[in-house]
């Protein structure tokens, strides 16, 4: 089947096929082995895109920077403090503007209802850099991470031990879903994902042949080629950190909690940025085990792929 992808936003994982998200994770393998030669093929040049942030960031900003950037392409950060999004002018008012000055849109910021908006009424690709319930990008980054260490996601055992209600844990639980990555989410019962998507995922899960279980037991971690934690307090929920704590301190990545997994060769993932001492200790995350900083990388060829799948 030929993929094509031009023309196409980037909001969740869910409005892509298992033959389109394959697509794109090869495609980022290539620009990974691209970036160890000097030749900047310069695909974007003449291109820009407008980088919207509600909320701070690290690896979604410098990864879509330096993408786009060394491509040739013009990249321009746009912060609440910089732009009218919401405030005086209407979501759909920004969106017609930013359509008709840049290639592309990335939004990063609180609600998924934003970043459609942004899409439906720019008539640019628009991609999903972060919302409350997505994480997209980082999901393909995170599976390109698995599959460098372990080979072919198919088949492969995913844990993650934290917030099960969290924007990466829902990606995760979508992209697993799609691949035939048995996924598990380990979490007390507070935090269980919502029943919408688990019910979105499970025929996705029965086609792909994935086994997705949401359980508190850590004993689910038995097998695991990979266990993968996040902050337990995300942003807009500080009010929550005592609960929290409360909450995942049993479910904290430790070296006796690799040891579930029963193995010596699970890897331990983390989106970053870490509170290490809370969610993971630090022997764990800079351990042999931690490919933490690989996922960091990895962000920066996904996004790549993304833009050069759906801009030329």
């Amino acid at each position: 089947m030929s993929v094509v992808l031009k023309g196409r936003s980037l909001l969740t994982l869910l409005d892509y096929s298992t033959e389109e998200i394959r697509y794109l994770l090869d495609l980022a393998q290539q620009v990974k082995t691209e970036s160890t030669s000097n030749e900047m093929p310069q695909r974007f040049k003449g291109k820009t895109l407008a980088l919207l942030f509600e909320k701070r960031s690290t690896r979604t900003r410098c990864a879509f920077e330096t993408a786009f950037g060394e491509e040739g392409g013009h990249p321009v950060f746009l912060s609440t403090a910089d732009i009218q999004l919401g405030v005086k002018e209407s979501i759909e008012d920004t969106a017609r503007v930013l359509g008709r000055m840049f290639s592309a849109i990335q939004f990063r910021g609180f609600k998924q209802e934003t970043v459609e908006i942004l899409a439906k009424y720019s008539g640019v690709p628009v991609y999903n850099g972060l919302t409350d319930q997505f994480h997209p990008t980082q999901a393909l980054a995170d599976i390109m991470t698995l599959e460098t260490h372990c080979g072919s996601s198919k088949g492969k055992r995913l844990c993650f031990v934290g917030d099960g209600r969290n924007n990466v844990a829902r990606s995760l639980m979508v992209i697993c879903s799609k691949l035939g990555v048995h996924f598990s989410v380990i979490t007390p019962p507070e935090l269980n994902p919502d029943a919408a998507l688990r019910e979105k995922c499970a025929p996705l899960a029965a086609t792909s042949g994935a086994q997705i279980t949401v359980t508190a037991d850590t004993a689910a971690l038995a097998g695991a080629d990979a266990v993968y934690t996040d902050v337990w307090t995300s942003m807009g929920e500080e009010d929550k950190q005592e609960e929290r704590k409360r909450l995942l301190g049993p479910y904290q990545v430790n070296q006796a909690l690799m040891d579930k997994t029963g193995r010596g060769d699970s890897i331990f993932l983390h989106c970053l940025p870490a509170v290490k001492g809370q969610e993971v200790t630090h022997d764990v995350i800079d351990g042999p085990s931690s490919r933490a900083w690989d996922q960091a990388e990895n962000r920066k060829h996904t996004i790549k792929a993304v833009m050069l799948a759906t801009l030329l």
